[in-house]
């Protein structure tokens, strides 16, 4: 079965770090550029950073620039997003997501989602 699974969240406080993992199971993950997503309770998912397959280069949500870092262990088949200096605004269920010819950064780039990982930043 192909799917990606997130894993990593949790409670944490301001200014605290996470590190979030989008593992791929049943297909090779190298060949594919996978996004990072979110969902604050009630507000619409967006995405928060991309990472591309060939060149690796990267995108980022203005609001994430300079505390997120993306990166992808393609011998471990896994995608990481390193959270540090979180704010009660980076709350959320993160979601992981991938494709083959482009990376996705809109919610409309992708077709099916996993259970994602539940972040909480409070005090």
């Amino acid at each position: 079965q192909v799917q990606l699974v997130e894993s990593g969240g949790g409670l944490v406080q301001p200014g605290g770090s996470l590190r979030l993992s989008c593992a791929a199971s049943g297909f090779t993950l190298e060949t594919y550029a996978i996004g990072w997503f979110r969902q604050a309770p009630g507000k619409e998912r967006e995405g928060v950073s991309c990472i591309n397959s060939s060149s690796g280069s990267t995108v980022y949500k203005n609001s994430v620039k300079g505390r997120f870092t993306i990166s992808r262990d393609n011998a471990k088949n896994t995608v990481y997003l390193q959270m540090n200096s979180l704010k009660p605004e980076d709350t959320g269920v993160y979601y992981c997501a991938g494709r083959s010819d482009y990376c996705p950064t809109e919610v409309a780039d992708v077709g099916s989602w996993g259970q994602g990982t539940q972040v909480t930043v409070s005090s």
